[in-house]
Formats: C-alpha cells, sequence, structure tokens
C-alpha cells in the first residue's frame, strides 16, 4: 500500500502548521485511496519517524515524502536525509522514497507568480 508524508519544517507558533493541515485535508479529500501523514523537523509533532510508525502500523509499504519547503538549504541537504536514513534502518519492510523540495518544482513556481499576477 503505497502512502505520502508532507514533511514540514515546524515552528513554536502552532498557527504555522494551519496551512499544513489545510493541504492534507486537500489531500484527503482529492486522494482518499491513499493514505497521507504530516510530519516536521523540529518544533511539532509528528517526527518523520512517528509519522514513518503511523502509516506502517496502519499497512502501508512504499511512503514518498514530500519536503513542503521552498528550496534545498541546509535542512534538506543535512538534516533531512539522515533522518530519512534513520527510518529505513528502523522500517526496512517499507520502501521510503523522497522528491525535491515542492519550490523547485516548475508548476509551484508558476502558481506563485499567478498568486502574484491575482494580487495586482
Amino acid at each position: 500500500m503505497k502512502a505520502i508524508i508532507l514533511f514540514g519544517h515546524g515552528a513554536r507558533d502552532p498557527r504555522w502548521r494551519e496551512p499544513f493541515d489545510r493541504l492534507a485535508s486537500l489531500w484527503r479529500s482529492q486522494h482518499p485511496q491513499t493514505l497521507i501523514e504530516l510530519a516536521f523537523l523540529e518544533m511539532m509533532q509528528p517526527s518523520l519517524e512517528e509519522a514513518v510508525a503511523s502509516l506502517g502500523a496502519l499497512g502501508a509499504t512504499q511512503i514518498t515524502v514530500v519536503p513542503v519547503f521552498f528550496g534545498q538549504g541546509g535542512h534538506l541537504r543535512n538534516d533531512f536525509p539522515v533522518l530519512l536514513d534513520a527510518c529505513r534502518a528502523q522500517f526496512p519492510n517499507i520502501v521510503l522514497s523522497a522528491t525535491p523540495a515542492v519550490g523547485e518544482d516548475p508548476s509551484v513556481l508558476q502558481a506563485i507568480v499567478d498568486f502574484g499576477a491575482r494580487a495586482l
């Protein structure tokens, strides 16, 4: 069974999480057959490890982690690979893969351009 994790940085202010919760709700309404979890690098729960464990307990055997970051900064270049490798070691029966940061996708960049154009 395939699943997806939307992976964000995390923040002290709980309101920062609201767009991530809305994003997960949109996913669930548009792709109800695919499990989804949120996960955060720091300051919020669940962690990547907790999200993988939760999806694994629901039967996920293939999980794609989507970093909801604007770009490939130090966290994605340095911290994220270590966390992902630790999860691969801890959950050897789950195939874990990751996409680039969403902000590097041309369609996401175009959506931001379109948003700005509508604001004029």
